[in-house]
């Protein structure tokens, strides 16, 4: 389970960012996850409250997740679709000239503080 090595980067990186600016308490995180990022939300999930209880900056810190479907594009026709759901092969013109658009972002979007 990399996901509690990943919340710990996460609350690293936050907490140095509030230390410069004198931020007393985090109240939400707010993530954007890929579809294919290989970060399972559950855990993710299950991690942050686990740690979020360790560290007195994130005591009250909701963590939301936005998924971002992951997206392919076809450079022999130029359409996207949905990665997911057809793989690597273009299900319009059957081309493994294929490459991912969308999908694998692990991103701090926003945090509320107070």
């Amino acid at each position: 389970m990399h996901e509690l090595g990943v919340v710990f980067h996460i609350m690293d990186s936050l907490e140095k960012v509030a230390a410069e600016n004198e931020v007393e308490g985090i109240s939400k995180v707010i993530l954007e996850l890929g579809e294919v990022s290989t970060v399972i939300e559950s855990y993710l999930q299950s991690c942050w409250k686990w740690a979020a209880k360790k560290r007195e900056l994130f005591a009250e810190a909701e963590l939301i997740v936005e998924m971002l479907p992951a997206v392919t594009y076809c450079e022999a026709c130029e359409k996207t679709y949905p990665t997911v759901e057809h793989g690597k092969i273009c299900p319009y013109c059957h081309s493994p000239d294929t490459w991912l658009m969308q999908g694998n972002e692990f991103n701090i979007k926003e945090i509320e503080v107070y």
